[in-house]
């Protein structure tokens, strides 16, 4: 898609929904990964309606996220394609307010519309669009971007990266989180440079798809969070790195999780034959409330890597250990999340006094500039208390309270922890009382409101760990069954591995004076081995949880039945959730093992290794449950075709050429057939 085939559609989807919506009501966006996204983002803008873009349930998703941001956001209109419209009736028709909305198929909208449109005349104050943070479900906060927020992070970022319309992009992150819109849809289009963008489920299902993209095009800039990173060390073989030239790669920028000065050195190290620098590397620091980027760089140098001690930095101290100082003390390695990057402000204060910190102490980050939003949407008492500090001394501000802890050295940022107790796992938020509710209700001997949830380190990555009570009145307990009921509840409606699941008796969990749940005690309590546990699960200490188990491919994939693959299937999913065989039952939905996405898109990779043909990324959450994808997997097959291909939109059931017909239909993904299909029944 060209920038002048975007003006189009975006002048006629905007003029579309002019005649639909009142300017500065909001649009809510609901896409699979795609470019009609961008062009009803656009199309928002340009309309002077509000965006307000957000994850779409899937068909095994849960609905309650969604759900508390229709509530908050209230929106006028829905965005989305045609097919997307008909597989949401499928999968989440419940949600009827949702569909009391009007729904807009932006991908049916004609061009003639843009004669329609008007100049919505929107000024620098006028708000953008709303980004929920994510994670959030019980009470989400949609930060308030205006177009002057859009602008000036746009310049910063453009400065920092040093982007040219001579330089080419490579995204894969979701573009309904900030990252993946500021910095995948919003950057490029700022800078009139070209970027490719892939499907997220395509990039965990095969991470080299990520960096042959980048070889191919001799792109300049991509990056993502720290895990995507370490994925490719892990994922990417010898011979696939052999086929890769990076020599054009000069901002790797990494962010939204923990930056780890062990990913950098690894994969800096692992692709140097392939042309990469460590100096491209480029670690930064932002959130959605500040729009994006806050610090980063400078750029072209190698990161800033500092080793301190881990007592001193327990007592929110830093004490910088050179290299002559004993081996033997324990320490941590922070890298440095850049500079403060122009126009802005940051400082380093104490959350009690509000006072600046001095520079050897550890305190919160706070922001001021032009990025930092307006506020949360409908939610002035958040506002006052996120974006309104001011510092006690000075009464300089008002800032905005990140609820990051970190300190300034020469000039770089390092960040140390959160204030907050959100947990940060592979660059998403999710908010601990969220999971702690979906465990809640998940068993029928769990005490309600007394479930701890937060992040542990293992093997230098954030990993969940669950703690939940028992009843007292509950003698005799199921512990195999409620074990299995807590990971199934947090996959099924989170979509996330949990490391380690902790059955404790009552009065175990610490509380406040007022009732709420203590969880860095709990946290102190797990790791110190305080905790009286009645019974546990816990995944291998490894870094992505996988578990090498050694199945050889079959001899003969032609001659394979549903119940070799049944078998293959029961082998691998228990090796990974470390279960016995005895526990995977074949009728048993996915989800109710636990599972989360990247379990179910690694074994999906795996699987398709092993058949020797190619699966979709989305392969195990398209099926119900081992019978049912076993039984699809032995149908008969064309020879696989190796790259990825959209569907084709002349394609029909009338076409004239039935052999080209099948041909085309049997190259199809599962997703794009059901999507084909809907699209045929919906014409007959």
């Amino acid at each position: 898609m060209t920038y002048g085939d975007l003006d189009r559609r975006a002048r006629a989807i905007g003029g579309e929904l002019q005649a639909l919506a009142a300017e500065g009501e909001r649009a809510l966006l609901l896409f699979p990964p795609g470019l009609d996204f961008i062009t009803a983002f656009f199309g928002c803008l340009y309309a002077g309606i509000v965006a307000v873009p957000a994850a779409p349930p899937g068909r095994h998703r849960g609905t309650s996220s969604i759900e508390a941001v229709f509530e908050a956001a209230q929106p006028s209109l829905v965005l989305s394609t045609a097919a997307h419209r008909q597989l949401a009736r499928q999968s989440y028709g419940h949600l009827t307010k949702l569909f009391e909305r009007p729904w807009v198929a932006v991908d049916s909208i004609a061009d003639d519309r843009s004669r329609v449109w008007h100049d919505p005349n929107v000024n620098g104050d006028h708000l953008a669009f709303l980004q929920y943070t994510s994670g959030s479900t019980s009470s989400p906060k949609g930060v308030m971007l205006t177009h002057d927020n859009l602008l000036f992070n746009a310049t910063l970022i453009q400065e920092a990266f040093n982007n040219t319309p001579d330089g080419w992009g490579v995204f894969w992150l979701p573009l309904y989180h900030d990252m993946g819109l500021i910095g995948g849809v919003v950057q490029p289009a700022f800078c009139g440079g070209p970027c490719t963008l892939l499907a997220p489920a395509a990039f965990l299902q095969r991470p080299a798809l990520w960096l042959e993209t980048i070889s191919r095009l001799h792109a300049t800039v991509s990056g993502g969070p720290d895990f995507a990173y370490d994925l490719c060390v892990r994922k990417i073989t010898p011979a696939e790195r052999e086929k890769l030239d990076l020599s054009s790669w000069e901002v790797a920028f990494t962010g939204a999780e923990r930056v780890r000065a062990e990913t950098i050195e690894r994969f800096a190290e692992a692709f140097a034959p392939c042309g990469f620098r460590r100096e491209a590397f480029f670690p930064c620091y932002g959130l959605a409330e500040a729009t994006l980027m806050v610090s980063g760089g400078p750029r072209l140098t190698p990161p800033s890597i500092l080793r301190v001690r881990t007592d001193e930095l327990g007592q929110n101290r830093v004490k910088v250990l050179d290299r002559s100082e004993d081996n033997d003390i324990s320490c941590r390695t922070l890298v440095g999340s850049g500079e403060c990057l122009p126009g802005q402000t940051i400082r380093i204060v104490d959350p009690e006094s509000h006072r600046v910190c001095d520079e050897d102490m550890v305190g919160e980050i706070w922001v001021q500039g032009p990025s930092v939003a307006t506020g949360y949407y409908q939610r002035p008492e958040a506002t006052e208390t996120a974006f309104a500090a001011r510092l006690s001394d000075s009464d300089e501000g008002p800032f905005l309270r990140t609820g990051d802890l970190g300190f300034q050295r020469n000039g770089q940022l390092y960040v140390t922890g959160r204030l907050k107790d959100v947990i940060i796992i592979r660059g998403r938020n999710y908010y601990p009382e969220d999971i702690e509710r979906s465990v809640d209700h998940a068993h029928g001997s769990f005490r309600a409101g007394f479930c701890a949830a937060f992040a542990v380190d293992v093997a230098d990555r954030d990993r969940l760990v669950v703690v939940q009570e028992i009843e007292p009145r509950h003698r005799h307990v199921d512990l195999s069954a409620a074990l299995n009921a807590v990971r199934g509840a947090v996959a099924s409606q989170h979509e996330l591995e949990v490391y380690a699941v902790v059955l404790v008796r009552a009065g175990t969990i610490p509380k406040t004076s007022s009732g709420k749940t203590r969880r860095s005690a709990c946290r102190e309590r797990y790791l110190s081995g305080q905790l009286e546990i009645l019974g546990q699960w816990k995944a291998e200490d490894s870094a992505d949880g996988e578990v090498a188990v050694e199945i050889l491919p079959a001899a003969c994939p032609e001659s394979l039945t549903a119940a070799d693959i049944e078998s293959w299937l029961i082998e691998r999913i228990a090796a990974r959730l470390q279960l016995a065989p005895s526990e995977i039952h074949v009728t048993t939905p996915f989800l109710e093992f636990g599972m989360g996405s990247v379990d179910a898109v690694e074994i999906a990779a795996q699987l398709e290794r092993w058949l020797g043909r190619r699966l979709s990324p989305t392969a195990i959450y398209n099926h119900p449950n081992i019978a049912a994808l076993a039984r699809w997997l032995v149908r008969p097959q064309v020879e696989s075709v190796p790259t990825l291909r959209p569907p084709q939109p002349h394609l029909s059931l009338r076409d004239t050429d039935p052999n080209r017909l099948l041909y085309d239909v049997q190259r199809m993904t599962d997703d794009e057939m059901q999507a084909f299909l809907l699209q045929e029944l919906a014409k007959q």
